[in-house]
């Protein structure tokens, strides 16, 4: 199995009330999802998080800690991947899809309905819209052998 890391960021809107989500055009049907996507080698994962945004949906965000990291087994693609979820704020751009074949549109959702998406389990409902988060720490490149 290869390991892929995917960096998605949890974004809300100006009035703290709702989710940007974008719904992606699967093979079978589409899916929505956080704004997000996989971190390209030599990446880190909060420019893969912020670049990612950008492509999806045309905003420019700041990233503010981790929200969650989870893992899933994607069989069919014989992938072990790690999803590193970043809290951040809208700092500029407007809506725009550059992907249209991959990305069919970008809508503001309510957290409850997020939630059941972006697979919080339901012991931990309401995580979404706490204030919690992790530091996210880039302690740059380290060689052992100087």
């Amino acid at each position: 199995m290869k390991r892929v890391d995917v960096a998605y960021v949890l974004l809300f809107d100006e009035q703290g009330k709702n989710v940007l989500m974008v719904k992606n055009k699967g093979v079978k049907s589409s899916y929505y999802t956080l704004p997000g996507g996989t971190v390209e080698r030599g990446e880190t994962l909060e420019e893969a998080a912020i670049r990612e945004v950008k492509e999806e949906t045309g905003l420019e965000v700041e990233l503010n800690g981790i929200f969650s990291v989870s893992e899933a087994f994607f069989v069919d693609r014989e992938h072990h991947t790690i999803f590193f979820t970043f809290r951040g704020n809208v700092i500029g751009g407007e809506i725009n899809i550059s992907f249209p074949e991959e990305i069919e549109e970008v809508s503001w959702m309510e957290p409850q309905r997020a939630e059941e998406y972006i697979h919080i389990p339901s012991e931990l409902k309401g995580l979404i819209i706490g204030k919690s988060s992790a530091p996210y720490v880039l302690r740059g490149t380290i060689n052992h052998n100087s």
